[in-house]
């Protein structure tokens, strides 16, 4: 694992274990890497209770209940959908915190509107806020996802920081 993101994944797991919060994610375009990142540290367990990957658009209605509807008029890289996601997630779960992800990381599948590297992260907690956030990543498909779990990580601990 880069070091960067060993450094993110170690610090959202000790602000949940000082919070008390258990994490649940919902990875698109990532496919897993932010949970990957997460159970490489030892000790995970106790925060991570759950990862869905709902890599194609009927896992993402089929696990995480995102409408078909809301796809159809904002697209499975939108705002909606990672927040569909995020909301999915900790409704499908035992968690207090939770991230939805979408993205296009490429090489093929963008477009002038959404463009190759294009994410959008939600994090929500139970009874709490939820944080937006679109960026567009440069780089290959491998640098997209890297980035796009770094962002991720940050947005998890700038919710458990600001709480």
């Amino acid at each position: 694992m880069e070091p960067g993101l060993e450094e993110r994944a170690r610090r959202v797991l000790e602000a949940c274990r000082r919070a008390g919060v258990r994490l649940a994610l919902a990875e698109a375009s990532t496919g897993g890497l932010i949970s990957a990142c997460l159970t490489d540290i030892p000790g995970a367990s106790a925060v991570l209770e759950r990862g869905f990957v709902p890599y194609s658009n009927e896992a993402k209605t089929e696990q995480l209940g995102v409408p078909v509807e809301l796809m159809v008029a904002h697209g499975a890289v939108s705002e909606a959908v990672a927040r569909a996601l995020a909301e999915g997630a900790l409704a499908r779960s035992h968690a207090d915190l939770a991230l939805g992800e979408t993205g296009i990381a490429g090489p093929s599948g963008g477009s002038a509107l959404k463009p190759v590297g294009l994410v959008h992260l939600a994090v929500t907690r139970r009874g709490g806020p939820l944080l937006c956030e679109r960026h567009v990543f440069p780089g290959d498909r491998g640098a997209i996802r890297r980035a796009a779990a770094t962002r991720a990580l940050e947005l998890l601990l700038t919710l458990l920081e600001g709480s």
